[in-house]
């Protein structure tokens, strides 16, 4: 039995500071903890957890789930190492990983709200439901943005800011568009449209 305590004390050391990263995100303020402890459990967690919630809900799918977590995934981490580039080359002090490490924690907002809208799904699929869904996206978009606007913003050289932010407002509007215009796809293959 010790040796199944010894096991988890790794685990739960690193599940501890996820959890202390996620509520970096949820209340950011001017501390560099994210950003000196970095690490890519908790985007990875984010990322798979926000491709199998997308999985699914293309109206042009015909099997559930093709290659949709595959396009989810790579949009993610494709962005954030184009993202990461972009701020290298502008001048950032930040290395490749933390940068990487920032821009997925700051994904749980917007996977928070892929939650919210399954559930608000499953009372259905009108017009109030798509305007639930939309303020919630827009909130955790507008959460996400700044949140990593705060971490990543004192990097970069002040003349630069705004070159290194725009790409990241255009990278959480892509996940917040597949998010608001997800369609929940039924078992016979069709799908709601919507409002």
């Amino acid at each position: 039995m010790a040796e199944v305590d010894e096991a988890s004390k790794p685990l739960l050391r690193d599940l501890k500071a996820v959890g202390k990263k996620f509520g970096h995100v949820m209340y950011p303020k001017k501390s560099t903890t994210l950003l000196r402890d970095w690490d890519l459990w908790g985007p990875l967690l984010l990322c798979v957890t926000l491709a199998l919630m997308l999985q699914g809900g293309s109206a042009d799918s015909k099997e559930d789930g093709g290659p949709q977590f595959a396009e989810v995934f790579v949009i993610i981490w494709f962005g954030s190492v184009i993202i990461t580039l972009n701020s290298k080359l502008l001048g950032g002090t930040i290395s490749f990983f933390q940068s990487l490490c920032v821009l997925g924690y700051c994904i749980l907002p917007l996977t928070v709200a892929m939650i919210v809208c399954r559930l608000v799904l499953l009372g259905g699929t009108g017009t109030a439901s798509f305007i639930v869904r939309f303020i919630v996206v827009v909130a955790s978009f507008g959460w996400s943005t700044f949140a990593s606007t705060a971490f990543l913003a004192d990097s970069q050289p002040p003349n630069r800011k705004a070159l290194v932010v725009y790409p990241v407002f255009l990278f959480y509007f892509v996940i917040s568009w597949m998010i608001v215009t997800f369609s929940p796809s039924h078992s016979d293959g069709t799908t709601d449209t919507g409002p």
